[in-house]
């Protein structure tokens, strides 16, 4: 056997969702922050993600983390996170992947019963706190960057659907926020599937006629990503909603959706529907949850806007070696619509809008 390529895989899940984590086989990657080296791979070496997360040794619901240094003293190590569609700046459940993955493999120093890590995402640094017990992370809390919303009650025009009223929010990705039940949805599992072909209408309808420019970065992708909404409950002093976030080309994330859970701390707060400080706990399409609340207030660029904190846990599934051989008739790997909802096109360039 002789491969061309060879990497090593931690596989991953936090609360269901997948987040393989690269540890090793990875070439230098240039840039003097990890947003840079984000462009870099999106631009010059996209053949890895596809290769990570198309098939036949991906599937549509897989999501990978290049582990690379930071140059940031501040912080112990940078990842960039690789998606089906894009290159996201920040991913929730990635990220408590990612620290969870560099404390029990040892790539970084645990500490019981609390180990405190800075990493460097390309959103920026996100503060970690992870509870540790008998060398297994139990909970990785983390700060995330600002989160804040550029429309509330924008309509928009859906094909088959009609005028949707629906607000705009960024929590490390931008997304369309949909009132689930105002389109008789009750967000069971078994909806899933007509939640991605709607989700992914919807998407590229307001993609189409709702252009947003992140205030401080206009590299960030504008609109990729739809949030159906469940509706709010209190339970005791917390609030309590479900909710299902549809990522491109199409399926609905399996866990809460940590940049989701921050969108939608940012949309509540500004519809003085939770306070600073408040529990809100975020339920995904199967059950498991993340806590989270806003930490505190703050601006980006004109936009009012909130610090959001996230939790959750991860469990390491497996570690392996991924390789390509030189003969491997798909090196950049292939879709199938029956799965991944249409065909994409494995010669083109990763598109960082919605599809």
């Amino acid at each position: 056997m002789r491969w061309s390529k060879t990497i090593t895989v931690v596989d991953c899940h936090a609360e269901g969702e997948s987040g393989q984590v690269v540890v090793g086989g990875v070439p230098p990657i240039p840039g003097d922050t990890v947003f840079d080296k984000r462009i870099y791979l999106q631009n010059h070496a996209d053949d890895l993600r596809r290769m990570i997360l198309f098939e036949p040794r991906g599937s549509v619901h897989h999501n990978a983390n290049v582990l690379v240094p930071s140059n940031d003293p501040r912080a112990q190590m940078g990842y960039i996170i690789l998606e089906s569609m894009e290159y996201p700046a920040m991913s929730g459940s990635n990220t408590i992947c990612v620290a969870t993955v560099l404390l029990e493999t040892g790539i970084l120093p645990m500490s019981e019963p609390t180990t405190e890590l800075v990493l460097e995402s390309p959103a920026g640094l996100i503060c970690v706190t992870c509870d540790c017990r008998g060398g297994k992370v139990e909970r990785v809390r983390f700060v995330n960057q600002p989160a804040f919303c550029y429309h509330l009650d924008a309509t928009v025009h859906v094909p088959g659907v009609g005028d949707l009223v629906v607000d705009i929010a960024y929590g490390g990705m931008t997304y369309v926020m949909v009132d689930a039940a105002a389109l008789g949805f009750v967000l069971e599992p078994s909806e899933a599937r007509s939640l991605c072909e709607l989700g992914q209408i919807i998407k590229r309808a307001a993609a189409e006629q709702i252009d947003v420019v992140h205030p401080e970065n206009p590299e960030i992708p504008g609109i990729t990503q739809v949030e159906f909404t469940g509706p709010l409950h209190r339970a005791g002093d917390a609030l309590r909603a479900r909710n299902a976030v549809i990522v491109s080309p199409g399926r609905v994330d399996r866990s809460p959706c940590g940049t989701g859970t921050s969108a939608r701390l940012a949309q509540l707060h500004a519809r003085q529907l939770i306070e600073v400080g408040q529990s809100f706990i975020h339920e995904s399409i199967i059950g498991t949850t993340f806590d989270s609340s806003v930490l505190s207030t703050t601006h980006v660029g004109n936009y009012p806007a909130v610090i959001p904190v996230v939790a959750g846990q991860a469990w390491i599934t497996g570690m392996y070696q991924m390789g390509m051989d030189p003969t491997d008739p798909f090196p950049r790997g292939f879709t199938v619509a029956d799965t991944w909802l249409r065909q994409i096109d494995t010669m083109a360039p990763v598109r960082t809008a919605a599809e």
